[in-house]
């Protein structure tokens, strides 16, 4: 492993420098990658597999979307797309990249495949680490790994066609056969990662739950919506609110973060915009904070994952789902986004 510094706090990651993807394809050499679940994670890291010379084969259930999606991508029914069943059959590794309903639903199929030696894969620490409400509890003669993507599917597949890469955590919870860690390793890195940084299935479920709540989907729709509504309430049309909120940060100041760090926006934006970000920036951390800290406790005393599990058993859930994103598609924020997009220039 190498050892980096991030900020001041010593960390061991693995880069492709010294795995490179010929010993993931050593690793991998005998092993047939069964591929559970065409959804969100699936596509992108069958393909990326795939493509990097690994033996790969999806299950998915037959006559779903999902199915005939991966017949569009080229998997070929009998040869390497599989019902769910004969995939697991076939797996030495099984990758479950099934949504955490789905990997309730379909356990016992999973599990009766899962022979000695056989490796079970995740991208999210979810089911295992709350085994106690989702009965996912592996059998203790198979190795049981996790690689998360930091990053969707579609960006996972995207990235890797550009010749980049998404950063991955990687964990190993049970390690039957002494190779448990190599395996993950190697499909850490065939699947496309940049780089792999380690952790637990518990921290990695902890953080990833805590993020999508927070920063990275709940708390920035949150906040976008309540500086939308002060400023329209404040007199400011559609498109000046949705351009001061939005359209700015996410079209010409977040590539620059994303490419420069936090730092370098501070250093480099107006002295007018300086002195207002650093003296307001604690006011929102401030305000923030002890939400945060609630979601965290809610996270860690498995309420939230309680809140999941309840919800996706319910039978009209699809149903009610709909209408809640529907309410947010329809509604004036995002429909002036919608027609904000069309004006950009380079999609004239």
């Amino acid at each position: 492993m190498a050892t980096i510094n991030f900020g001041g706090v010593l960390e061991n990651v693995v880069t492709r420098e010294e795995f490179s993807l010929h010993k993931a394809q050593e690793v991998l050499k005998n092993e047939t990658v069964a591929v559970i679940g065409y959804g969100v994670q699936g596509p992108g890291q069958a393909l990326n597999l795939k493509d990097n010379g690994i033996n790969v084969i999806v299950g998915q259930r037959k006559g779903t979307a999902s199915w005939d999606k991966a017949l569009a991508d080229g998997w070929v029914e009998g040869t390497t797309l599989f019902e769910l069943d004969k995939a697991c059959q076939k797996g030495t590794i099984l990758m479950n990249l099934l949504s955490d309903a789905g990997q309730m639903q379909a356990w016992e199929t999973l599990k009766k495949h899962l022979s000695k030696g056989k490796a079970l894969y995740f991208s999210h620490g979810f089911g295992v680490t709350f085994h106690e409400k989702t009965g996912i509890v592996p059998p203790k003669d198979v190795d049981v790994v996790l690689v998360a993507p930091k990053g969707s599917g579609t960006s996972l597949r995207s990235l890797f066609l550009k010749r980049q890469g998404l950063n991955s955590s990687f964990a190993v919870y049970q390690d039957a056969t002494g190779k448990a860690k190599e395996r993950t390793l190697a499909l850490g890195i065939a699947i496309g990662s940049g780089y792999l940084f380690e952790t637990t299935f518990q921290k990695e479920v902890y953080s990833d739950l805590t993020g999508e709540r927070g920063v990275l989907m709940g708390a920035i729709a949150g906040i976008f919506e309540a500086q939308y509504n002060v400023l329209r309430q404040r007199g400011h049309s559609p498109s000046e609110a949705f351009n001061e909120t939005v359209e700015e940060l996410t079209q010409s100041l977040m590539p620059l973060v994303a490419e420069n760090g936090m730092d370098w926006m501070f250093a480099n934006c107006s002295t007018t915009a300086q002195r207002g970000a650093l003296d307001w920036k604690g006011k929102f951390r401030e305000a923030t904070e002890p939400v945060l800290n609630e979601l965290y406790d809610n996270v860690l005393s498995g309420k939230e994952a309680e809140i999941v599990i309840e919800a996706n058993s319910k039978p009209d859930y699809r149903e009610k789902l709909q209408k809640e994103l529907q309410q947010i598609h329809e509604s004036e924020f995002w429909q002036t986004g919608m027609q904000v997009r069309k004006l950009r220039p380079n999609q004239q």
